[in-house]
């Protein structure tokens, strides 16, 4: 099972960025989810949306963003990459140049969010881009659906946070179960609720092909030592 852990892009730095991408990459993590800051992202943490700000305070080019991607990406062959981007932030740099970037670079995977409707989602699917789906832990039907017609993984909710189970499904390893059932083989990663060795170990033998770690890693930025021991201890349960 593979370790993604969330990656500020451009906090406090861009060049800070593609270091601390070296450090993830040799802690142990699988895959890194790197993102484009958004001026507007209003479906964030106060940590993360907070860091995207101060990014963009200290660099609003995004010809530099994806300048550092590509570093990191070359410095860290055995890592794969999973791109973040907000539909207002493809919107500003120009459809095009995102469009450009991700297939020239190679970062395939896409994880697309504030939507307004399909049109951006949909081209970039037919340009080959995989756009992951988001499906709540009490397996909403129209993102299940969404999940099914899509290309890219699944994110699935790893626990309910408001009490949304449903009662055909308590369990994560059963929402898994059904999604498989449903006809989809592409990978499906859980995140929400993963913090400490125990979450890994819960949706490893529920049958997740991976698990997203985003707070528990970005807390420790300014303590590498113990950011690097955690991504090992998280690692070690996959």
């Amino acid at each position: 099972m593979k370790l993604i852990c969330y990656l500020s892009n451009g906090y406090p730095t861009i060049e800070s960025s593609v270091e601390m991408a070296g450090i993830y990459s040799e802690a142990g993590c699988d895959v890194i989810e790197i993102d484009f800051p958004s001026r507007n992202p209003y479906l964030e943490s106060e940590l993360i949306s907070g860091r995207m700000a101060k990014a963009l305070e200290n660099c609003s080019d995004f010809q530099s963003y994806m300048e550092g991607m590509q570093e990191a990406k070359k410095k860290n062959p055995n890592t794969s990459f999973i791109l973040l981007s907000y539909e207002n932030t493809i919107k500003e740099m120009g459809y095009g140049a995102f469009e450009k970037f991700c297939l020239e670079q190679g970062f395939l995977d896409l994880i697309l969010v504030g939507l307004e409707d399909d049109t951006i989602k949909n081209k970039l699917i037919e340009a080959g881009i995989r756009v992951s789906c988001y499906v709540q832990y009490h397996l909403d039907e129209a993102e299940v659906e969404s999940a099914i017609h899509s290309n890219g993984f699944v994110y699935l909710q790893a626990k309910p946070t408001t009490g949304n189970v449903n009662p055909d499904y308590p369990e994560l390893k059963d929402c898994i179960q059904y999604l498989r059932s449903r006809g989809i083989t592409r990978p499906i990663y859980c995140g929400v609720g993963i913090y400490q060795p125990e979450d890994v170990r819960m949706a490893k033998e529920a049958g997740a092909d991976g698990v997203f770690v985003g707070s528990t890693i970005l807390k420790l930025h300014d303590d590498v030592p113990a950011l690097k021991e955690k991504i090992k201890e998280l690692k070690a349960q996959c």
